[in-house]
């Protein structure tokens, strides 16, 4: 059984409301999650012996997330990842999207859904977000209804999204949730083991986009089907990281895709998905958004050390990045 509480995180400057966090408690797992753009601030999970930890990176109040970050635990939307020089064309219409990530749009624009208040519902194992963003919202077409589900069973926090719009629009959400799965004081996650089972991924150009080969991934850095240490791994093939889409194997079955885990505490975080082609892993050892690495580093004091370089992981499921249409 999983028990929910409930209390007020802070309040948003000039009475625009008040923040809520819930916390999710069972045996194994304790997840804080608050109503600000449905944002995970804390995730404690035990080692093998024991003893817990927090296992993202976050604020322990209200005001770090009010200011620029990378959207540390939030759900981002309405589209996740790159819209290539903020553009798109559906039904013979062309959008044009805020600009807010070099040439292109990103995570739903300048006010996406990581940035807005959601309406809560507390539920016997976990809660519900909810909001309505109205037609137009960042250039978007269509109202979109949107409700984000967290539960807790055992040691397994489950989310689920759903929308329902009332025109054709792109839709891609995802939670931006950092891991470092050594816990809380770890300096960095270079000694984290990571497996992906993809055979291809996406070569990108300078900004981040898909350049629209799918390349394999055999003798590249790329092939992280056998599980590698990830700073040796690096080292190895001198690079900073990766922000690229893996491409997974489609099927109807759940299958396993992807694991990272730190062998000297044991503590897991893997990926089981239905069908879903592609998962983006940005964050280690610098790998994150490049964009990113002048802001974080050393500017964003946090838990888990969130401005040092190496110290986050973040692993987003999503759709192909660049065009919606591709999606």
């Amino acid at each position: 059984m999983a028990s929910v509480t409930r209390a007020v995180f802070g309040d948003l400057p000039s009475g625009a409301g008040t923040v809520e966090k819930f916390q999710l408690q069972s045996d194994l797992l304790k997840v804080d999650i608050i109503s600000w753009g449905c944002t995970i601030t804390a995730l404690e999970v035990k080692d093998r012996q024991g003893r817990a930890s927090d296992v993202v990176l976050g604020f322990a109040e209200l005001e770090g997330y009010l200011q620029k970050q990378p959207y540390f635990g939030a759900v981002v939307g309405r589209v996740a990842n790159r819209i290539a020089k903020g553009t798109f064309t559906l039904d013979g219409k062309e959008y044009k999207l805020p600009i807010n990530n070099g040439p292109n749009s990103l995570h739903g624009g300048v006010r996406g859904f990581d940035k807005v208040l959601w309406t809560p519902q507390v539920l016997s194992n976990g809660v519900q977000f909810s909001r309505v963003s109205p037609d137009g919202e960042e250039g978007y077409p269509g109202e979109l209804k949107v409700w984000v589900t967290y539960t807790l069973d055992g040691g397994e926090l489950m989310i689920n999204y759903r929308a329902q719009a009332s025109r054709t629009t792109p839709v891609n959400l995802t939670n931006h949730s950092y891991f470092n799965l050594a816990g809380q004081g770890s300096p960095n996650i270079y000694d984290h083991e990571i497996t992906i089972e993809a055979d291809a991924f996406l070569p990108v150009d300078e900004t981040l986009i898909p350049t629209g080969e799918v390349a394999p991934v055999q003798g590249t850095a790329f092939d992280l089907r056998k599980p590698v240490e990830l700073g040796k791994h690096l080292q190895e093939f001198r690079i900073n990281g990766f922000d690229h889409n893996f491409c997974l194997k489609g099927s109807k079955e759940k299958h396993f895709c992807a694991r990272a885990r730190v062998p000297a505490f044991f503590r897991l975080e893997s990926a089981l998905l239905l069908g879903l082609p592609c998962r983006q892993r940005a964050g280690a050892g610098g790998v994150h958004h490049p964009a990113w690495g002048p802001v974080l580093h050393g500017q964003l004091p946090g838990r888990h050390a969130a401005g040092q370089e190496g110290s986050r992981l973040s692993q987003a499921l999503w759709f192909l990045p660049g065009d919606p249409e591709l999606a």
